[in-house]
Formats: structure tokens, C-alpha cells, sequence
């Protein structure tokens, strides 16, 4: 739940759009607002922030411009533009290393494990994900509104875009975490003859 929470905005935007794209700028602006002011009074970190401060800032821009000329022909690329945004996201949010999709995992782990370099680079690796996906999802979207192939489509689109690397996040951090069980468990039958040493000698 907390990557559908992070994202949100975008999924508010992608279903209301359909009614028109200023009014679903607007919605997806409100949420993002009472997110991000939920979370600076939980304290948050603002590193953690990335995505919804992104996020701000594409729908205060987006809300603006399509109010101030409801009839702009950008607004039959809005799907495309999302998804090149959340791209741009994620990709700056690699290099300066404080990958997006760690500000949302470190909301479930401890402060201990957060500081892991491992952890980093697992989110690493997720935020590479997010980023070919959100790059993916940009370019079908530009074929289909070249294609006029209708709202729905571009609606699918957009959910898919989240769906599918939710899908291979949620299996990378479960390999991930059966491979640690695995070292733990092998960690644990080196180790436990060893400690039965001090009671067979005594014996």
C-alpha cells in the first residue's frame, strides 16, 4: 500500500482526467498538498520526499496551464508527459543517489536497516526499475496519441505503468528477503555445533 499511497496523485490524475484534464490536475494537485502535509507533520525526512515533491510541482504547473487555456493541444499528451515526468523523477533522484523508491521503504524498516548500504542499493535497483517502466510508459503513450486510440487506452496505460513495476518490485524484495532467510538459516547451522563445543568438552 505505501507505493499506491506515494503515487497517488498520478493515479487520482489518471482516472479523473477523463473528465477533463484541468479538473483532474486539480484533484491530483489537493492530494498531493495534503500528502505532503501529512508527512512533514509525521517527520519525515525530506529525502524521503522526492516523489511528492515531484509531484507538487508537476500538478501546481499542470493545474495552471490547463486552467489558464482549457483547450490546449498539450493536453492530448498530458498521459505521456506524466510519465515522462516520473521518469525525469526517477532518474534524478539516481544520480544524486537517494533513489525515490527508498523514501517509501524506509517508512516500513528501521532506522538501523535504512542506514545499510545494501538497502541503498536495493532501492537502487527499484528505482531502475520504476525508471525504464515510467520511460516505457512515456513512449506508448506518444504512439497511442499519435494513433488516436482513445482515453481508456491512455487510462490503461497509465495504470499498467504503476501496476507492473509494483509487480516486479514486489518480487525482487522477496527474493531479496529469502535470500537473507537462506544465509541466516546456513548462518545459523555452521555456528550452532560450534556452540554445543563448551558443553561437550565440560562433559
Amino acid at each position: 500500500m505505501s507505493y499506491v499511497r506515494g503515487f497517488a496523485p498520478w493515479i487520482v490524475y489518471a482516472l479523473l482526467s477523463a473528465i477533463g484534464w484541468q479538473w483532474g490536475a486539480l484533484a491530483a494537485l489537493v492530494v498531493a498538498v495534503v500528502s505532503l502535509i501529512a508527512d512533514r507533520r509525521k517527520g519525515v525526512a525530506l529525502d524521503a520526499q522526492i516523489l511528492d515533491f515531484g509531484s507538487l510541482a508537476y500538478f501546481a504547473g499542470l493545474t495552471a496551464f490547463s486552467f489558464a487555456d482549457t483547450s490546449s493541444p498539450i493536453q492530448h499528451f498530458d498521459g505521456p508527459l506524466a510519465s515522462a515526468w516520473l521518469a525525469l523523477i526517477a532518474v534524478t533522484s539516481l544520480l544524486v543517489r537517494r533513489p525515490f523508491t527508498q523514501g517509501i521503504a524506509r517508512r516500513k524498516v528501521s532506522a538501523e536497516l535504512a542506514a545499510d548500504p545494501r538497502f541503498v542499493h536495493t532501492n537502487m535497483v527499484i528505482t531502475s526499475i520504476w525508471t525504464t517502466a515510467f520511460a516505457a510508459s512515456a513512449m506508448v503513450g506518444i504512439v497511442a496519441d499519435i494513433l488516436n486510440t482513445g482515453t481508456m487506452v491512455d487510462i490503461a496505460r497509465q495504470v499498467l505503468g504503476l501496476a507492473i513495476p509494483m509487480y516486479f518490485t514486489h518480487r525482487y524484495v522477496t527474493r531479496i528477503r529469502a535470500r537473507k532467510a537462506a544465509a541466516a538459516e546456513h548462518t545459523a547451522l555452521v555456528t550452532a555445533p560450534n556452540a554445543q563445543l563448551p558443553t561437550a568438552v565440560n562433559a
